[in-house]
């Protein structure tokens, strides 16, 4: 049990750093275009590949811990089986569920927030696309009411992508309160 609750300490730590890391890229600014190097359709700066590998070390931490409560859950039952006369804890089945509750519902979260983190990524680049074009053809000395359009739109669209995050991070946040609000109340 022990074990389990430093694994849980470790995946909130790592989603505490993720939300800092989708921090900072998001109050970044947008590196220059490149002169004379193709657009690359999906960038991929130091601080995503921080959070990449961030993402990706939270994954591994829960499949570890999923396959530890499988292993608690055989030697539980080869406990069962070889001392049939015993009667059984109550308490163990009900934490074991409690926790797999509750890393299926951290798992979903995590889910959440990667989908989000793609969905920015994705926003950030085409903004930086349309930008790059409107700073085009401001430097053309052309004025093209459809760059600027598709500019907005696309600032738009990443201000609703960092707007999901947040909501994402605050339903996340909310859902680890609440039994502890209830607990008080």
């Amino acid at each position: 049990m022990q074990d389990i609750a430093e694994l849980e300490r470790r995946i909130t730590a790592a989603l505490e750093r993720i939300g800092t890391g989708l921090d900072r890229v998001l109050a970044a600014p947008p590196p220059p275009p490149p002169v004379a190097a193709p657009v690359i359709a999906t960038p991929t700066t130091g601080s995503e590949a921080l959070l990449r590998a961030e993402l990706d070390e939270e994954r591994m931490l829960n499949a570890q811990l999923q396959e530890r409560i499988k292993v608690l859950s055989a030697r539980e039952a080869a406990l069962r089986e070889a001392k049939p006369a015993e009667p059984k804890p109550v308490h163990v089945p009900v934490a074991q569920a409690q926790l797999e509750a509750r890393i299926d519902k951290m798992t979903r979260q995590l889910d959440v927030q990667g989908l989000e983190l793609q969905r920015m990524r994705k926003v950030t680049v085409q903004l930086r696309e349309q930008l790059a074009r409107l700073r085009e053809a401001a430097e053309a000395g052309v004025t093209e009411p459809h760059l600027i359009n598709k500019a907005m739109m696309a600032e738009l669209e990443a201000l609703r992508a960092a707007r999901a995050s947040e909501v994402a991070e605050m339903d996340e946040i909310l859902s680890e309160l609440s039994p502890l609000i209830g607990a008080e109340a």
